[in-house]
């Protein structure tokens, strides 16, 4: 028997974006359903930010063992016991598993279905013996893990971020295709935990990052034992009768084999579309994902795409901010747009490189020579000096007259260095602004002030400057 159920909002998809919809809305009162068939949480919970981050921190402190002698402290080499590094990962998923649980949203007044949707109207999704009609829908579907178009890989079989995490077994040696934010974070977590790594990438390692800071983070792993080679092709992928793997790269006299005990691929990401039949419900989409407008409508306009499924940056911060656009465009009827100008990205390397707005490279493009490029470094930095971490650097792009389009840190801490910037291309400020706040001594925050304080040295020290300051003179 089929049962039918009426709602406002119907959510396809509980990771991060889906959540924070079905939460939200919930709570301001509108009749929430939400629809998962896989693990509350989504991809970021389960297979990506939250493990990944775990494994990095366990890796940061067996790397922090090695360097202790530099500070004066000497003892044991660190032992890794990687059953227990992957039980630690768990752990920590566990801990936040509740937050995002079935209970938990039930009882916030969510319904919730387990189980997967599929549209059979423009205003009906079907789960199961479950049919749904809602006033709004918003899918939420999220990505998944893809993998490049390789001669024998798919049969060889792989790793990608979904069952990495479940590798109890350390690699005496990984390789990874794929040289983009999350093959790099696993090579030098893994490196750190005692792998062998060797990276391949077709193209440029870092490639959607500034070239100036990404080089910073490369010689750390060059230096920390990570292999990684730029443009390679890989003719074929074999799997021998051992469980090991033989990647053969290249052709004719300059071929080669390399033979590694696991293989991950991280060199690409699909929208999760598959299954939801959006023909039935007139939404069109692409292998991007749904085609949305400014407000993340379809071109059904009673159904909405967040997150990832929007084709557009594929960040959990991204589908939190998605869920609020939907939320003021849904329940308030207030057409919100999404504006990218102000938008972060984190690779959580070590050191961690960090970036909001326009790169140099599209500042660029878009403003030609009307520009400024401000630089500072770590090393002059006096907290950085006390915890020897002065590899990594600050670069901050403006306008000729000091509006601030964008930033990128690479050095400790960048992830958190860098929200000062986004809040002040957000709100369209100045560089004065970053010059003239007090920051605590001795921090690393320090190195914003200097930055936006480098805007002005040219004029501060000009020769017009010592002219006025000694005509000033002459008045007592």
């Amino acid at each position: 028997m089929t049962t039918q159920i009426n709602t406002d909002i119907c959510v396809i998809g509980g990771g991060s974006g889906g959540l924070s919809v079905a939460a939200g809305a919930s709570q301001m009162g509108a009749k929430t359903v939400l629809v998962e068939g896989g693990k509350m949480g989504g991809d970021c919970l389960n297979y990506g930010c939250v493990p990944s981050k775990a494994l990095i921190a366990a890796a940061k402190k067996a790397a922090s063992l090695k360097d202790a002698s530099d500070f004066g402290v000497t003892g044991p080499a660190p032992v890794v016991d990687f059953q227990k590094v992957m039980d630690h990962v768990q752990e920590v998923i566990g801990s936040i598993a509740p937050h995002d649980s079935v209970e938990r949203f039930e009882g916030l007044g969510v319904e919730v279905i387990q189980g997967y949707g599929r549209f059979i109207s423009e205003k009906e999704l079907e789960v199961g013996d479950t049919r749904v009609k809602a006033r709004r829908f918003v899918i939420a579907t999220g990505s998944s893990a893809t993998a490049p178009p390789i001669p024998g890989l798919e049969e060889a079989g792989y790793l990608t971020n979904e069952t990495i995490f479940g590798n109890r077994t350390r690699p005496d040696h990984i390789i990874i295709i794929g040289g983009g934010p999350i093959g790099l974070e696993m090579a030098q977590a893994h490196v750190r935990l005692g792998s062998k790594v060797t990276v391949l990438e077709a193209f440029k390692a870092f490639g959607r990052d500034d070239p100036e800071l990404s080089a910073i983070v490369l010689k750390t792993l060059h230096k920390e034992g990570v292999e990684i080679r730029e443009g390679v092709k890989i003719s074929e992928v074999k799997k021998g009768i051992d469980g090991t793997y033989h990647i053969s790269l290249g052709e004719g006299v300059s071929a080669e084999t390399l033979t590694g005990s696991h293989l991950l691929v991280a060199a690409g990401r699909k929208a999760n579309v598959e299954g939801l039949n959006l023909e039935a419900a007139g939404v069109e989409y692409s292998p991007k994902g749904v085609n949305v407008d400014a407000r993340l409508r379809s071109t059904n306009k009673k159904i909405y795409a967040i997150g990832d499924v929007a084709g557009s940056y594929q960040f959990t911060h991204i589908a939190g901010y998605h869920a609020g656009i939907f939320i003021r465009n849904a329940l308030f009827r207030l057409p919100a747009k999404v504006d990218y100008s102000a938008v972060p990205w984190v690779t959580f390397t070590d050191p961690e490189l960090a970036n909001v707005g326009l790169t140099e490279a599209t500042a660029r493009e878009q403003h030609g020579d009307k520009i400024k490029v401000l630089t500072f470094p770590f090393a002059d930095i006096d907290r950085a000096r006390t915890e020897r971490q002065t590899d990594g650097m600050i670069k901050v792009i403006t306008t000729n007259n000091g509006r601030i389009l964008g930033a990128g840190v690479v050095g400790p801490h960048a992830g958190e260095l860098i929200h000062p910037w986004g809040i002040a291309i957000a709100e369209k400020l100045k560089i004065g602004a970053m010059a003239s706040f007090i920051a605590p001594y001795p921090t690393y925050g320090e190195i914003s002030k200097r930055v936006a304080g480098s805007y002005y040295t040219p004029s501060l020290f000009s020769t017009r400057t010592r002219a006025i300051v000694k005509f000033l003179s002459l008045f007592g």
